[in-house]
């Protein structure tokens, strides 16, 4: 691989430095985001540029912008932090994972309240019939010849009985 002269690594320091500032000010372009990826893209220079290399002998070096990478890494977690998100996208999936845990907690409520209705509707018709089955039996007792005597209905009595009015 072919080295690049000092004027083309300062000239790409530069671009990266101004597409640092840019993408750190929320300009970020369509289809990317705010991270070293669309920076490298920006800036015209290739992403591995970012990241540490490899000597022949195995030791590790750093990459010729590292150092701008992790500057903008750095920057980019002071604007989280401060509560900026440059990202519109990232400002908006934030919102939304807001969104969907609060959904996910009034589901788990409504759920919870659906089960205490679902078992008060079954009691209650438990209860309805078991008053009906009584009201049956009662009727089998009624029809059933006994020396219980139904009383005459008060519908034609001005008063009720035992009434001194």
């Amino acid at each position: 691989m072919a080295r690049i002269s000092d004027e083309t690594r300062r000239n790409n320091e530069m671009a990266i430095r101004q597409v640092m500032e840019r993408l750190l000010a929320g300009d970020i372009p369509a289809g990317g985001k705010c991270d070293v990826k669309t920076l490298a893209a920006q800036a015209g220079v290739a992403r591995t540029g970012f990241y540490p290399k490899k000597n022949r002998d195995g030791s590790p070096r750093p990459g010729p912008y590292q150092h701008l990478a992790e500057e903008f890494e750095r920057r980019l977690a002071r604007l989280r932090v401060a509560g900026v998100i440059p990202d519109p996208r990232a400002a908006q999936i934030d919102r939304l994972k807001d969104q969907v845990s609060g959904l996910k907690e009034r589901l788990a409520e409504r759920d919870s309240q659906m089960e205490g209705l679902t078992d008060f509707r079954e009691r209650a018709l438990s209860q309805i019939a078991a008053q009906r089955m009584e009201i049956e039996r009662l009727r089998e007792v009624l029809a059933a010849p006994s020396n219980v005597r139904a009383l005459p209905n008060g519908s034609g009595a001005s008063t009720p009985y035992g009434s001194r009015s």
